[in-house]
């Protein structure tokens, strides 16, 4: 259902709306919400936070409809608001486009032309909804991020970072629980469930020690994401950690938790992807730097944590490294030089 807020001091506007769009009220496909002025209407989408669009005369009392304007994006972020007004020169078109409302119709209304513009403000907010529920069903989103980010999600730049795709330099870490399949075949799903958040919880700490953040959970594997300054320093310095804590954690329903950790550093792109059918789409990098990380992981072994040659000759000053001799990853014409990073 969608919930529109119809701010109008003149009382005839609501009978109007009602009887033209009684059939979708009856259908519960439009729920409306009527306020005498913009105060009024200030009050009522504070109150009802979802609402998805805002009609808004621009001459009321109390709090006119211009003013109304520049309070919804702090009261709703993602509500939009479109003017019904008999207001409709230019100057006026103008002054309520800048202060954010998406479209304008002018009085005496044509129901035909509102309805049309209602519908299609009601799907641009829609799939900006759609979206980011499915970034927030990610669960990192819903446990570690900060009010910070939380509250740029429900801004406009918020929205238009949904489409920034770039190439950048990063270090992406893979980082996967050894052999945890096993206790997943013999327990049951609540316990499983619970013994690999704890896991998860030791290992995403660490990675936000050091700034990372957390691409994206893969089974019983964790994929993070090192940018900026020394970016693959501190992914090591996050791994080692991550290796180090989860040794030492306790036995539990006869399994000993450790990890196997594959490190590559270098160029990446960075985009949302996904399908925009189905209105699924992952912030998130790839590219063969992301690839070879990934390879490094699956053939590293029991607490073992991989890098390539071009990574070890860029930390062999700060990390004690082993060569552990060459081997033959996916999709790479010749055999990669090895090298296991020690505490």
């Amino acid at each position: 259902m969608t919930k529109i807020l119809v701010a109008d001091d003149e009382k005839d506007l609501e009978t109007l709306i009602r009887q033209k769009f009684r059939q979708k009220i009856r259908e519960h496909q439009f729920e409306f919400i009527f306020a005498i002025n913009g105060q009024d209407a200030l009050d009522k989408l504070k109150a009802h936070q979802d609402i998805d669009i805002v009609l808004s005369d621009i001459n009321m009392p109390e709090m006119d409809g211009l003013t109304l304007l520049t309070k919804i994006p702090e009261a709703s972020p993602l509500t939009k608001a479109v003017m019904v007004s008999a207001y409709g020169d230019m100057d006026n078109i103008r002054i309520a486009m800048n202060r954010g409302a998406f479209d304008f119709v002018t009085k005496p209304v044509n129901f035909d032309d509102l309805e049309l513009t209602m519908e299609k403000t009601i799907k641009y907010v829609k799939q900006i909804r759609e979206t980011l529920q499915a970034i927030k069903e990610n669960n990192i989103l819903k446990m570690y991020v900060d009010e910070n980010v939380l509250s740029f999600m429900g801004t406009r730049e918020f929205e238009n970072s949904l489409t920034d795709n770039e190439t950048l330099e990063a270090t992406v870490a893979f980082i996967d629980i050894c052999s945890f399949t096993t206790i997943s075949e013999k327990e049951s799903p609540d316990t499983v469930v619970k013994m690999l958040n704890r896991y998860f919880d030791v290992m995403v700490k660490e990675i936000i020690a050091q700034n990372g953040t957390i691409d994206k959970f893969i089974g019983d594997c964790i994929m993070a994401i090192f940018k900026g300054e020394f970016h693959l320093d501190r992914a090591i310095e996050a791994c080692l950690a991550i290796k180090n804590s989860i040794i030492t954690l306790p036995e539990e329903n006869g399994f000993k938790p450790n990890v196997s950790i594959g490190i590559n550093s270098g160029e990446m792109i960075s985009g949302n992807i996904g399908s925009v059918t189905l209105k699924r789409l992952d912030f998130t990098v790839i590219g063969d730097t992301v690839n070879t990380a990934q390879r490094l992981q699956g053939v590293a072994g029991q607490n073992q944590l991989l890098i390539t040659q071009s990574c070890y000759n860029k930390v062999k000053e700060s990390f004690n490294c082993k060569p552990i001799g060459n081997a033959a990853l996916k999709n790479k014409l010749e055999e990669v030089a090895l090298f296991e990073v020690l505490n």
